[in-house]
């Protein structure tokens, strides 16, 4: 037997996870899959930002050209059912819904407020609801913090450092710099009484730029949480500086940096998900994030028109890669739970090469970020194009984290 799918797949029909039989894939015969509990809406398709390493504009996907610019009400609407189905039927304790883009600020107060009054009105009330956007700050004005404080809906602001970094890796579409807009509209987020509905920051990693400064700069906002990404990249378009040579780790060797600031702080100064996930997991845990880890992803992406994507990440490998051929107007969130390219990022270890199972660190790093394993001709059971950077990250961390505990062990004996 066949996993068989109408959906949107790869060029070419033969590269991994694709047409895989179904056996084979989830190592059984009867798979129902893990429910989606993180729902990110695409509420607007456009974005006044023109960011250099955009995975939506300017990468391989070109899809945005094709889509509504707006979240329609009635797409709304019909999400907000299948969503909610979907949470009855799994019994939900919690679903998030992320307000995303494009720059989903541009959608406006009015539609983000019938959003949240939407899928509240329709949610079980056994489901526990919360709502987060991720904007670019740029247009965060007293009307939009003010319905964000109403209705509880988490702000992260994308960020890249100071001024002279930001604007060459953020500017605007027109090429003007942005960073002034931004930081008015993190200082009225962060100051009261918005400061409650401020969720965080998210920073792309640039080597080129100097770790501890970087850090230090986005600590001024004393934001609760940052985020560090990896710029999207496969074996195909290769990340900047990920050059083929595998003794070189630029990646690892700033993150490293930054990861020894951070630890060796006297006092905790915010979190940093992607260093705390791997203690947890160093430690015997399991990962809440899809970077590292082996924890089944449990998202999907409505798009403006209603798609039902994967990770919308994927739009860094090929056209159509995120793409899964189901509609809310037609589908409800189950018939995703069979897409291929979903249950490949559920079955953990399974989905992994050979390569990366006998590598000692393969259940902290995960086989890397999902997007970041493609490669043409076999598709996603490959190396993360990251591969020397997350493995030199993983093992400077072990060590870190081993000889404190051998010296508190130590001390108490």
């Amino acid at each position: 037997m066949t996993l068989e799918f109408s959906g949107a797949g790869p060029p070419a029909t033969s590269e991994w996870p694709y047409n895989v039989p179904f056996e084979e894939l989830v190592g059984q015969s009867y798979w129902l899959g893990e429910p989606f509990q993180q729902v990110v809406l695409k509420v607007h398709s456009r974005c006044n930002l023109s960011c250099t390493y955009c995975y939506v504009y300017h990468q391989a996907d070109q899809g945005w050209r094709d889509q509504p610019v707006v979240m329609s009400r009635r797409t709304v609407e019909a999400t907000a059912a299948r969503v909610a189905a979907h949470a009855r039927r799994h019994s939900l304790a919690d679903v998030q819904i992320v307000l995303h883009g494009g720059e989903p600020v541009l959608a406006g107060t009015d539609l983000l407020e019938h959003v949240v009054d939407t899928f509240r009105d329709v949610m079980p009330a056994a489901s526990r609801l919360t709502f987060s956007l991720q904007t670019n700050a740029t247009l965060l004005d007293g009307a939009m913090l003010e319905l964000c404080r109403a209705r509880e809906i988490q702000i992260g602001v994308s960020l890249d450092g100071g001024a002279a970094r930001h604007n060459r890796r953020r500017p605007r579409r027109n090429g003007r710099d942005s960073f002034d807009a931004v930081r008015a509209g993190l200082a009225r987020l962060t100051a009261e009484p918005f400061r409650v509905v401020f969720g965080g920051l998210l920073c792309v990693v640039d080597p080129a730029n100097d770790p501890v400064e970087v850090y230090e700069g986005l600590l001024a906002w004393h934001p609760p949480a940052v985020d560090f990404l990896l710029p999207h990249g496969n074996w195909s378009a290769r990340p900047p500086g990920r050059v083929a040579d595998d003794r070189r780790t630029p990646y690892a060797d700033w993150l490293v940096t930054l990861f020894d600031r951070w630890y060796s702080a006297p006092e905790h100064e915010t979190d940093v998900r992607l260093f705390e996930e791997i203690i947890v997991m160093l430690l015997g845990g399991h990962s809440r994030i899809e970077t590292v880890g082996l924890t089944p992803s449990a998202v999907i992406v409505v798009e403006t028109d209603g798609s039902l994507e994967q990770v919308d990440a994927l739009k860094s490998a090929y056209h159509g890669a995120a793409g899964t051929g189901l509609h809310v107007d037609r589908d409800d969130l189950d018939a995703a739970l069979r897409h291929p390219g979903i249950v490949a990022r559920q079955i953990g270890a399974a989905a992994l090469g050979a390569e990366c199972s006998r590598c000692p660190v393969h259940r902290v790093c995960g086989g890397g970020y999902y997007p970041h394993r493609y490669r043409p001709g076999s598709g996603f059971r490959n190396r993360s194009v990251y591969c020397p950077d997350l493995f030199a990250l993983i093992t400077h961390i072990g060590r870190r984290i081993r000889a404190d505990l051998d010296d508190a062990r130590r001390r108490t004996e």
